[in-house]
């Protein structure tokens, strides 16, 4: 009997523990909901050498892809190859290869954009009207939603520069006339 009475008690501190959290989270979600906090338009606090009108420190520009002309000299078509692996698993890059999750990448480059026969394109993809250029493959890979805002790809894109640019390479490789890849243009006096 003796032991009943402490599991008893037990589970009575158990219950009071817990009734005793409830109870402080609905005062907190009460009080939240009585009481908004309203800011300061001026520092209580006077900070030397901050002027009390002075505004937001300017957002950081939104970083790009890295021009590709001058990574494209010391690109990599092995490499490329290899980092295509990411894609394939959706999409493939052989001559006469069947669509999958994505479009056949076979001659992409300088290929209509959202043209592939037999594949059916997201409807924000379908509007892309021109050819696939080498600067439109870098800001499409760098960022797939930032380029074709509403694209089906749920691919997050490729932030890594060499690797953008080795899989560019290799993407140029993989047509019936692979574009030679451009030489950098000399800086001009």
């Amino acid at each position: 009997m003796n032991q009943r009475l402490d599991s008893f008690e037990f589970n009575k501190i158990i219950a009071a523990i817990l009734i005793a959290l409830l109870i402080v989270k609905a005062a907190d979600l009460i009080s939240d909901r009585l009481i908004e906090p309203k800011m300061l338009k001026v520092n209580a606090y006077k900070i030397a050498g901050v002027s009390p009108t002075a505004e937001k420190p300017p957002e950081v520009a939104k970083k790009g892809p890295a021009p590709l002309e001058p990574l494209l000299a010391a690109a990599s078509v092995q490499q490329g190859e290899t980092v295509f692996k990411k894609c394939a698993s959706c999409h493939t890059i052989d001559k006469g290869g069947a669509n999958r999750i994505g479009p056949n990448l076979y001659g992409i480059v300088g290929a209509p954009k959202a043209k592939r026969v037999g594949y059916t394109y997201s409807s924000a993809m379908g509007k892309s009207e021109g050819t696939w250029t080498l600067d439109d493959l870098n800001d499409y890979l760098y960022s797939p939603r930032d380029f074709v805002p509403g694209t089906k790809m749920s691919f997050a894109g490729i932030k890594d520069d060499k690797e953008r640019v080795d899989l560019i390479a290799y993407m140029m490789k993989e047509s019936d006339s692979p574009m030679p890849i451009p030489k950098p243009k000399e800086p001009t006096k």
